[in-house]
């Protein structure tokens, strides 16, 4: 097994690092698939997403969810966070958020398949749910659901 091979070039993990001022400023980190010879799917949930409206630059809360099936790359979930953590003072509305993120992790990782969704704490009264994916599933690989998740507080 290849499970005890050491990993190079990541600068993020394992380091005392500020957050990164804004999206652009951040970077995410990729490792090698210690697996790439069986298809698999990883999750990542960020339940405590925060951003803020462009217009009125209050806070919007939301949980992002990322579902992947990995051709070569992973993603360092360390440089993730700080990846998310930038979009804290960061003006953009809930679609240019979700849709942002999965742009970025395509193009860092490059995966099989990639599903991102955004769910939106209410706001004026109601809540956007925003899901993007590209890619194909592998034969034997099903994505967790997304169906009565809710990371609202109670009632989703």
């Amino acid at each position: 097994m290849d499970s005890q091979k050491k990993i190079t070039g990541l600068t993020q993990l394992g380091k005392s690092i500020s957050p990164p001022l804004s999206p652009k400023e951040a970077k995410l980190e990729v490792f090698e698939n210690p697996h790439p010879d069986t298809d698999y799917v990883i999750r990542i949930t960020a339940p405590e997403f925060t951003t803020i409206c462009p217009v009125t630059s209050q806070p919007d809360f939301g949980t992002i969810i990322v579902d992947y099936c990995p051709e070569k790359l992973l993603i360092e979930t360390k440089s993730f966070k700080m990846f998310l953590f930038s979009f804290r003072n960061h003006g953009c509305f809930h679609e240019e958020c979700t849709v942002s993120i999965h742009k970025e992790l395509m193009f860092v990782m490059n995966p099989k398949y990639l599903r991102v969704a955004g769910l939106w704490y209410p706001r004026g009264g109601m809540t956007l749910d925003i899901k993007i994916e590209k890619g194909s599933i592998p034969n034997g690989c099903t994505p967790l659901p997304l169906e009565n998740i809710s990371y609202r507080g109670g009632r989703g």
